[in-house]
């Protein structure tokens, strides 16, 4: 007797979507819309997705895997050079590539490098004109046809990831442009990032938001404790580890002020996530040139530039 061949269900689809494109162009506001729930972190500030951060949706027949790269940018330090590998890795992985551009700032010299890069790569492709809702309509078709001319995209949508304009067009094309296959996840899978990083991500987040332009980016947040509590709440321990000592106490803030409030805004934010009290402990450590530390980048989920 012979084996059988896998059989495919061919009346449901399953593939992977990578979003990219600059920093800031959106991405991560894109994915926690289409998915209807946060798994990636929203900054007014650039390059704050450090990992590609994988997300599912379901539509009808299709789950699709949306793929949150970091920002596509000239890479100044190893940091950098990770980021954008993965990036350009996960679009070269994936079965649709959705290329966003933010519509206000226009096409840079690195989006024109950047998309005739995407124009070698053999995937189909959209092109997504974001924030829509802040810019002229006429401004919008030229911007279209310039970058349709550098990379032949398949398809070009105009959304507003923020109000959702659009979206429901774009998420639609995504779900019947994914192959023909059998599901590789739960219907109610949301994300591939498991809760301590998700966790870590979110007071990142919040850190990001309060500090403004004071912190550099050589700044990382790490769950080291969590602890199911037999009342039905949850004890989570970090650390955040910054380059200096000039950075923890900017961290830390007067009279310890700021350390407390990114404390009580992450610990509200993850309440809500996981639908149980939670009680947050922060702890600061200066760890000096982490981002030249191999085992950091493992832990991120990126490859250590040599």
């Amino acid at each position: 007797m012979t084996d059988q061949p896998d059989v495919v269900d061919t009346a449901t689809r399953f593939g992977f979507v990578a979003l990219i494109g600059a920093p800031n162009a959106g991405k991560s506001t894109l994915i926690n819309r289409l998915v209807e729930s946060k798994v990636s972190i929203v900054t007014h500030k650039v390059q704050t997705t450090r990992m590609a951060i994988r997300a599912a949706y379901v539509d009808g027949p299709a789950q699709v895997i949306l793929v949150d790269t970091p920002g596509i940018f000239e890479p100044k330090r190893r940091l950098d050079r990770a980021m954008v590998q993965a990036a350009w890795q996960g679009a070269e992985d994936a079965d649709i590539i959705v290329f966003l551009i933010d519509a206000r700032s226009g096409l840079s010299e690195a989006d024109e490098t950047n998309l005739a890069r995407l124009a070698q790569i053999a995937r189909p492709k959209f092109l997504a004109l974001n924030k829509i809702d802040l810019v002229q309509p006429e401004m919008l078709l030229g911007l279209a046809e310039r970058a349709n001319t550098l990379a032949g995209f398949d398809e070009t949508f105009m959304i507003s990831a923020k109000t959702g304009s659009g979206v429901s067009d774009l998420k639609q094309a995504m779900s019947r442009g994914v192959p023909l296959g059998v599901w590789h996840y739960p219907e109610d899978h949301l994300s591939d990032l498991p809760l301590r990083m998700l966790a870590a991500e979110i007071t990142r987040e919040k850190l990001f938001l309060r500090v403004h332009d004071e912190l550099p980016y050589a700044l990382t947040v790490e769950t080291e404790e969590w602890d199911n509590r037999k009342d039905g709440s949850v004890r989570i321990g970090q650390v955040i580890f910054v380059g200096r000592e000039a950075h923890r106490r900017i961290v830390l803030g007067h009279k310890g002020q700021m350390i407390k409030a990114v404390s009580m805004d992450a610990r509200m934010e993850l309440a809500d996530l996981l639908g149980h009290p939670v009680h947050l402990f922060l702890h600061i450590k200066v760890r000096e040139r982490w981002v030249d530390d191999p085992q950091r980048y493992r832990e991120l989920g990126l490859e250590f530039p040599t």
